[in-house]
C-alpha cells in the first residue's frame, strides 16, 4: 500500500526519534553496568525525546520494574491510518531500537469493534497490515488472541502479536481476569512447580510477578504461570491503539506493569501528560484526500422526523445517481450508505414516545419503496452486518439504522449520511458519530463534488448548539483544525459557519477572462491532444531489463548469525545454553532466503512479477559470492528493503529517461492547448470561507486575479509569499492554485506537482501582462527528494518553454513567457525579487 506524505512524515520522525533513542540506550546500558544506583537517574527516553523535539518539558514514566520507560504517542486524526501507521511503526521500533525481528508486540485496543477489525485484518495473508508485518519479520508471523496459547519456541522464532482488548488488562479486578489467572499453557516460560530455587531467582529478578505465596510460606514462592506474568517476562513493545477513549491511569498502570520495553499509543486525541512525538492536522489528511469535506448540515424544521427520513433518502438516492455515473467513468463502486441514529433499538422497547429502529424501518419499507435487504440494524441485541464486506458489489445494504453501537471503532468509507432522528430535546450523538462519514473511499477524490462530501441531516435543532456538537466530534476525531469545514444548507446560521461565496476576476482584469491559458505536458491521439498518463504512457515504457542493481554489492551486512536472548527458564543448571546470571540463553533464528517472498514485496515498484523474480534471483546470487548463506540469510529483510530503494531509484532514473525522449521524438509535447483538453484559468470559482487574506498592514489584498482570497486555505508560509506578490509593484496579478484541482505538471514521477501561485508582471509598453510566473514554495523541514524532484521538472520546463514561440501556437498569447521557479523558506522574498528584476 502506497504511503500518503503525512505518513511518510510520521516514519521518517518516529524513526530519527528510535535512532537517538537506540543511541541513548547504549550509554544507559553502559551506566548500569558501571554503576546501578547512578544509571538510575539517567533518563534515556526524556534525553532522546528533548534531543529530537527539542522541547524540555516530557513526561517521565517507568515499568513494573522501575527502569525507564519509552512512551510516546502518534497523535492521528480519524481516517488517517493509524493502524498502518502501528504495523509500520512495529518494524521501525523492532529493527531501530529493540535490535530483532522475533517477540511479542501486545496490541491493545478499546472496544470489541476495533478488535474484530483489527484481528481480522491481521490474519489475512493479503491484507496490507498483515504484508507489513510479514516484511518486517521476514514472513515468520503469528497472531495470536487473548484465549490462545504461545509458548517460548514462538516467540524466539516468530513475531508474536497478542491482541487484547482493554477491559481485560484493567488491574482493578484482577483476580476475576482471565490475564492475571493460572494458565498451565504459559509453564513453558516459568520453573518447574517445584523448582523453588528458580522461582526464587525469578521473582528476584523481576519482583512485580504476581505469585501464590510470600517468601515467609513453608514452600516459599511460587509465581502464577498466567498471562499476565508471562507478559511481564518477555518485556513486549506494546501498542495502544485508541486508548484515550477507554481507559484511565489504573488501566495505564497495568499496561506499564507488564514491564514493556515500549509503549507506542496513536490516538486522534491523546490525553494530558502524554509525549506527543508527532501531531497530523486534518488539514494534511484533507489535501491527502483521505476524508471527505464539506460536511453538510441540513436541519429540518418540521416537527416530524420522518421529513428528516425522507429528506435523507433523497439525498441517499441523489448520491447513487452520482455514483453509478462515476462508476461508468472510472470503473470504481461506491454505494453511498446513509447511518440513521435512533432513540431505541431495543425489541421490547418501541413506544410511540421515541423512534424506534423499527420504525424507521418501517418507513423506508412502506414510504419510500425501499427493499428489506437494503436495510441493516446495528444493536447490542441485533447486529445485520456481522460479517458483512460492506464494500463488495454483492452487497445491498444502503442504510444502517443503530442508536450508539458506531460509535467507535466502525470505518465505512461508503457512509455519506449521518441522519440523526434523535428527539430535539435530547442529546444528537452527532459529537460521536460524525466521524463515521467523513472516510473517503478509496483514499482519493472522485472530482465528484457531490461524493467528496458528507452530509448530516437533522430535525427541530438549535442550529448553534448543532454546529457547536459537530465541532466537538470533530475535535474529538483529531480533526479541531478543519472544524469550520461545516456548511449549514437550511438557514439558522451559526457565525462560525463558512459561508459558500463564488469568486469572479476582479473588475480589472475581467480582460483577461478565459484568455489565462497555462502550458502543460500532453500527448497526442489521433487529431487531439490529451494529458500525459504515468502508468499509460510513462511506466509502460520502461525497459525493466535495464534496471542495474549493482549498488547492492555496496552494501554491508551484519557478520553475526541470527541469535536472540531471551530470559528463559526451569533448565536444570546442567543445561549448556542457560545464561545462569540473566535466565537467558541464545539459539539461532530459522529465517530462510525465499524468493518468491521476495518477488512479492518489489512488485509495487517493477509491475512485472516475472521480471521480479528474475530481479530477486539476481540480487540474492549478488549476495551470495560476497557472504556466505548465512549472514544473507540472517539481513534477508534488510536485503529485501535496500534493494527496493535502489529500485524504486532506478524507476525514477529510467522514467525520466523515457520522458525525456518521448519530449525529444515529439511524441510528449510541453503545449499551450485553446481547445479541449488544454488549461486555462476559471472564470468562477465556489469557495467556502468567512475569512478574507488581508495584507500585512490590514488593508485589502489589491492583486489577485481573483476578488476574494480565502485565508482558511492558506499557511503562514504561503500567507507570507501571497501578501508579498500582492505588494510588487512590477506584479500585474497573482493567483492562489488549488492542491488537486487546478493547474498542475505530470513529470515522470506519478504524483503530480500542483505549484502554490500563478503570476505574472507588467509588460512596459501596455496595460497587459509579459512573463508568467509559476511558483512552488517549500518550508526548509520539507526539503527532501521530492524537492529536488520538482526543481528538476521546473527547469525541464524553463528549458522547453525558452524554445516556444508560443505566438505561433497561439495568438491570444504574443510575447509572453514562463518562469517555473521553487522557492525556500529561507530565500523565497530574495527569489521574488531576483525575478521581478
Amino acid at each position: 500500500m502506497r504511503l500518503k506524505h503525512y505518513q511518510e512524515k510520521v516514519l521518517k520522525e518516529l524513526k530519527e526519534y528510535l535512532t537517538s533513542l537506540s543511541e541513548f540506550n547504549v550509554k544507559y546500558e553502559k551506566a548500569l553496568e558501571f554503576d546501578a544506583d547512578m544509571a538510575k537517574d539517567y533518563n534515556f527516553p526524556k534525553r532522546a525525546y528533548e534531543q529530537v523535539k527539542g522541547r524540555t518539558i516530557y513526561h517521565s514514566k517507568t515499568n513494573g520494574l522501575q527502569e525507564p520507560l519509552p512512551d510516546i504517542y502518534l497523535k492521528i486524526p480519524t481516517g488517517g491510518g493509524k493502524t498502518l501507521l502501528a504495523c509500520h511503526a512495529i518494524d521501525n521500533i523492532q529493527k531501530t531500537f529493540l535490535k530483532k525481528q522475533t517477540g511479542l508486540v501486545l496490541w491493545i485496543v478499546p472496544s470489541t469493534q476495533i478488535y474484530r477489525q483489527t484481528i481480522l485484518a491481521l490474519k489475512d495473508r493479503e491484507h496490507p497490515y498483515r504484508q507489513i508485518l510479514d516484511i518486517s519479520s521476514g514472513g515468520r508471523i503469528l497472531i495470536k488472541e487473548k484465549n490462545e496459547m504461545f509458548n517460548r519456541l514462538d516467540i524466539e522464532e516468530h513475531l508474536v502479536i497478542l491482541m487484547l482488548m482493554l477491559p481485560s488488562a484493567n488491574r482493578q479486578n484482577k483476580e476475576t481476569l482471565r490475564v492475571f489467572r493460572d494458565q498451565g499453557g504459559f509453564t513453558d516460560f516459568f520453573p518447574r512447580e517445584d523448582d523453588f530455587e528458580g522461582h526464587e531467582k525469578l521473582r528476584e529478578l523481576i519482583p512485580n510477578l504476581d505469585c501464590f505465596t510470600t517468601e515467609m510460606e513453608l514452600f516459599g514462592t511460587q509465581i502464577k504461570t498466567s498471562l499476565g506474568n508471562t507478559l511481564k517476562v518477555l518485556r513486549p513493545l506494546v501498542i495502544i491503539d485508541e486508548g484515550h477513549r477507554a481507559y484511565g491511569e489504573l488501566a495505564r498502570n497495568t499496561v506499564r506493569n507488564f514491564n514493556p520495553s515500549f509503549i507506542l499509543e496513536l490516538s486522534a486525541t491523546p490525553p494530558p501528560n502524554s509525549n506527543e512525538l508527532i501531531k497530523i492536522t486534518g488539514r494534511e489528511l484533507h489535501e491527502e484526500e483521505m476524508i471527505k469535506l464539506d460536511i453538510h448540515l441540513t436541519n429540518k424544521t418540521s416537527l416530524d422526523w420522518q421529513d428528516t427520513l425522507l429528506a435523507s433518502f433523497e439525498k441517499r438516492n441523489e448520491l447513487e445517481k452520482k455514483a453509478k455515473e462515476y462508476e461508468g467513468n472510472t470503473g470504481e463502486y461506491i454505494r453511498p450508505i446513509c447511518l440513521i441514529q435512533v432513540e431505541r433499538t431495543g425489541k421490547d422497547q418501541r413506544d410511540k414516545k421515541f423512534i424506534h429502529s423499527e420504525d424507521a424501518k418501517e418507513y423506508l419499507i412502506k414510504k419510500c419503496n425501499v427493499p428489506e435487504s437494503h436495510i441493516a440494524i446495528k444493536s447490542s441485541e441485533k447486529d445485520d452486518i456481522e460479517g458483512i464486506n460492506l464494500f463488495s458489489n454483492d452487497c445491498d445494504i444502503r442504510f444502517i439504522i443503530t442508536k450508539q453501537a458506531l460509535q467507535e471503532g466502525w470505518d465505512c468509507s461508503f457512509a455519506y449520511i449521518l441522519t440523526v432522528l434523535t428527539n430535539p430535546t435530547s442529546a444528537t450523538g452527532i459529537t460521536q458519530l460524525i466521524g463515521r462519514i467523513l472516510r473517503q473511499p478509496f483514499a482519493r477524490k472522485t472530482k465528484t463534488q457531490e461524493l467528496d462530501e458528507c452530509y448530516v441531516y437533522t430535525f427541530r435543532q438549535n442550529a448553534s448548539t448543532l454546529v457547536r456538537e459537530i465541532k466537538s466530534g470533530l475535535e474529538d476525531e483529531g480533526l479541531g483544525d478543519i472544524a469550520g469545514r461545516v456548511v449549514n444548507d437550511e438557514g439558522g446560521a451559526d457565525t462560525e459557519i463558512l459561508k459558500t461565496r463564488e469568486i469572479k476576476y476582479r473588475d480589472g482584469f475581467k480582460k483577461f477572462e478565459g484568455k489565462i491559458y497555462l502550458p502543460k505536458f500532453v500527448v497526442q491521439e489521433k487529431q487531439s491532444w490529451r494529458d500525459v498518463n504515468f502508468e499509460i504512457d510513462i511506466l509502460s515504457s520502461i525497459d525493466w531489463e535495464s534496471i542495474n542493481i549493482d549498488d547492492l554489492k555496496n552494501i554491508s551486512l551484519q557478520n553475526r548469525k541470527n541469535k536472540e536472548q531471551e530470559i528463559v527458564l526451569g533448565l536444570s543448571n546442567e543445561e549448556k545454553e542457560l545464561l545462569k546470571t540473566t535466565y537467558g540463553y541464545e539459539k539461532s533464528g530459522t529465517l530462510e532466503i525465499d524468493e518468491v517472498f521476495l518477488t512479492r514485496q518489489i512488485t509495487d515498484i517493477v509491475p512485472n512479477p516475472w521480471y521480479c523474480f528474475q530481479l530477486g534471483e539476481k540480487a540474492i546470487k549478488m549476495l551470495l559470492e560476497k557472504y556466505d548463506r548465512e549472514i544473507v540469510t540472517t539481513n534477508f529483510v534488510f536485503v529485501i528493503e535496500e534493494l527496493k530503494k535502489i529500485l524504486e531509484k532506478e524507476r525514477n532514473r529510467l522514467a525520466e529517461q523515457v520522458f525525456r525522449q518521448m519530449v525529444e521524438k515529439k511524441k510528449l509535447c510541453f503545449f499551450l492547448i485553446t481547445d479541449k483538453g488544454g488549461f486555462v484559468l476559471p472564470s468562477r470559482i465556489k469557495v467556502k470561507s468567512n475569512k478574507q487574506l488581508v495584507r500585512s498592514d490590514n488593508t485589502p489584498i489589491q492583486k489577485s486575479l481573483f476578488d476574494y482570497v480565502p485565508e482558511e486555505n492558506i499557511n503562514n508560509l504561503e500567507k507570507s509569499v501571497a501578501i508579498y506578490l500582492d505588494e510588487q509593484e512590477k506584479l500585474l496579478w497573482w493567483y492562489r492554485n488549488m492542491s488537486r484541482q487546478d493547474y498542475h505538471i505530470q513529470g515522470w514521477k506519478r504524483n503530480k506537482i500542483y505549484p502554490d501561485f500563478v503570476g505574472a508582471d507588467k509588460q512596459d509598453t501596455k496595460e497587459d501582462y509579459g512573463t508568467v510566473y509559476v511558483l512552488e514554495t517549500k518550508g526548509i523541514h520539507l526539503i527532501n527528494e521530492d524537492t529536488k524532484y520538482k526543481q528538476d521538472v521546473f527547469a525541464f520546463c524553463n528549458e522547453l518553454g525558452a524554445k516556444k514561440a508560443w505566438k505561433e501556437l497561439f495568438d491570444e498569447f504574443p510575447d509572453h513567457d514562463f518562469e517555473f521557479q521553487v522557492v525556500f523558506e529561507d530565500e523565497w522574498q530574495n527569489k521574488i525579487n531576483q525575478l521581478l528584476q
